[in-house]
């Protein structure tokens, strides 16, 4: 079993050790970390590298707050910013017309907890990729654990070097190639290939 932090539209990273776990598990119940992988993704743009940041409500009397009982701000059009964003960035890549119509569903249903909200973004992906969608959660928070451990992958400070081989990016020629985008990047340039480059 490998035990991961669901998080929304993953890095690259977390897709690249999901595609080789025998077993998936989802830890809910470790203690939210703001700026993290958790609400946030990067893609890749005509500027470069950016930012798409879930807001989750924050109340300072709570303390902390464990990732199973995060919730989102719905305050203002988030969705509707992300999803133009991405169709800004993507919308002439080999094959985000392919997934668009699957992936829209996310930006338009309500959530409530971010946790919902990575999960579906999880299934997406893993239908996206032809992987195994099957997973578990946990049930308490362990520190030490017997699974294999791949919750550091939620954190941005903890990202591997190198994670792929360079690939086709859509602003490269202009920027470079950047490492360790959100796996939409790599689905939406090389498709059912994208697997291939774990």
């Amino acid at each position: 079993m490998s035990l991961f932090i669901p998080t929304y539209f993953s890095p690259i990273s977390q897709y690249a050790a999901l595609s080789k776990a025998n077993e998936v598990v989802f830890e809910l119940h470790d203690n939210y970390q703001k700026q993290s992988y958790r609400n946030r993704c990067y893609i890749y743009n005509g500027n470069g590298k950016q930012l798409l940041s879930v807001p989750v409500k924050h109340n300072k009397k709570e303390g902390r707050k464990k990732t199973k009982d995060t919730l989102i701000e719905n305050d203002f059009p988030w969705q509707d910013q992300h999803f133009k964003s991405i169709q800004t960035a993507y919308r002439v890549s080999p094959y985000f017309e392919f997934f668009e119509d699957d992936i829209a569903p996310i930006f338009e249903k309500k959530y409530t907890f971010l946790h919902d909200l990575n999960i579906d973004t999880f299934k997406f992906i893993t239908d996206a990729l032809q992987l195994e969608d099957s997973f578990k959660t946990t049930e308490s928070y362990h520190l030490e654990t017997t699974e294999i451990d791949f919750r550091h992958l939620a954190e941005r400070k903890l990202q591997p070097e190198k994670v792929v081989e360079p690939y086709t990016q859509m602003f490269d020629d202009k920027h470079g190639f950047i490492p360790n985008l959100s796996i939409l990047d790599l689905i939406f340039m090389e498709g059912p290939n994208a697997v291939s480059f774990f």
